[in-house]
C-alpha cells in the first residue's frame, strides 16, 4: 500500500508530505512540472519554484531542458540531497537507455536522479525494463517507474521481470479521477503521480468555486489540494510567478470527506 506521511521534516522535502515509495524512498507529494519550459524561462521558472519551497523537480530528456534545470539546482545553494529530482527516458531511445541515463545526469550535473521514468511504452518488446532495474542497483536512480502506462501493460513488466513500477505518471484531474484505476495501482504497491491537474480541470466549475470560496483560496489550489487529499502526487506547471506560488500553497487548508466526494463527482458530471 502506498503510505502518505503527515507533514513532517524530510531531507527531501522539509515540512511537506511525502509519498514513501515501494523499495524505499520519499517522493515530495507537490512537485514543480517543467514540460514547455526552455531556455532561460526554464531557469528562472525552476530557481523561483526553489525559492518558493518546492523540493520537487519534474523533467524529461524530451523536454529539452534538463542543463537548466541543472544549473537553477546548482545556482539555488540547496544541496542535492534536499531535491528530489525526475527525468524520463523516450520511447525512442529504448534500447540507449545506459546512453540517455548518462546524458541527462551530464546536463542535470548530478551523479544519480531520485526517480527515472519510462516516458511512454516503447513499441514492440525492448529490454528496457530490466536495463532500469540495472541502472537502479547501480546508484544512478533512486527509484524507477514509469509514465502513460495502463495496468495491463503494468503487469507485463511485473510478469517479465519480477518487478513492477514504484510510480506511473499519468494525466489526473477531477475530470479524470477513477476509483478504481487508483485502487488498481495501490495494489500493487504503485504511487499514481498526476500530470496536467489544472490543465485537465474546469478551473470555473460551480463546485469548485464554492468550495475555494469556503476556504479562501482559488479553484486552482482546491484542485491540487484534492490531489493531497488523495495520497497523489501532482506536478503542476507554470512559469507564471504568482501561480508558481499559488500551486505551492495548498498546506494550510484541507478537504472534508463531503468536499472531496463532491469533487470526486466532477468525473461523472463531466464525462470523465
Amino acid at each position: 500500500m502506498i503510505r502518505v506521511a503527515q507533514a513532517q521534516s524530510t531531507p527531501n522535502s522539509p515540512g511537506i508530505p511525502d509519498v514513501t515509495l515501494t523499495g524505499g524512498g520519499a517522493m515530495p507529494i507537490v512537485g514543480f512540472g517543467t514540460w514547455r519550459l526552455r531556455v532561460r524561462p526554464a531557469y528562472d521558472a525552476v530557481r523561483f519554484a526553489l525559492d518558493v519551497g518546492y523540493r520537487h523537480i519534474d523533467t524529461a530528456t524530451m523536454y529539452g531542458n534538463e542543463a537548466e534545470i541543472g544549473r537553477a539546482l546548482h545556482d539555488s545553494g540547496l544541496d542535492r540531497h534536499e531535491v528530489f529530482l525526475t527525468t524520463k527516458l523516450p520511447a525512442g531511445s529504448a534500447g540507449r537507455e545506459r546512453e540517455t541515463i548518462a546524458a541527462s545526469l551530464r546536463a542535470l550535473g548530478t551523479d544519480y536522479v531520485d526517480l527515472w521514468l519510462v516516458h511512454w511504452p516503447p513499441r514492440g518488446r525492448q529490454n528496457t525494463w530490466p536495463e532500469f532495474l540495472a541502472v537502479r542497483d547501480q546508484g544512478l536512480a533512486r527509484a524507477i517507474g514509469v509514465s502513460n502506462y495502463n495496468i495491463a501493460q503494468i503487469d507485463e513488466l511485473g510478469a517479465t521481470a519480477g518487478e513492477v513500477p514504484a510510480v506511473n505518471q499519468i494525466p489526473w484531474s477531477p475530470r479524470r479521477h477513477d476509483e478504481r484505476l487508483l485502487a488498481a495501482h495501490r495494489e500493487r504497491g504503485i504511487a499514481v503521480e498526476g500530470y496536467s491537474p489544472l490543465k485537465g480541470s474546469n478551473l470555473r466549475d460551480p463546485v469548485l468555486v464554492e468550495i475555494a470560496s469556503r476556504h479562501g483560496v482559488s479553484p486552482a489550489q482546491v484542485v491540487l489540494r484534492w490531489h493531497i487529499e488523495h495520497g497523489i502526487v501532482v506536478i503542476p506547471k507554470s512559469e507564471d510567478r504568482g501561480r508558481i506560488a499559488s500551486n505551492f500553497d495548498v498546506f494550510g487548508f484541507s478537504l472534508d470527506k463531503d468536499e472531496i466526494s463532491r469533487i470526486d463527482g466532477l468525473s461523472a458530471s463531466e464525462g470523465g
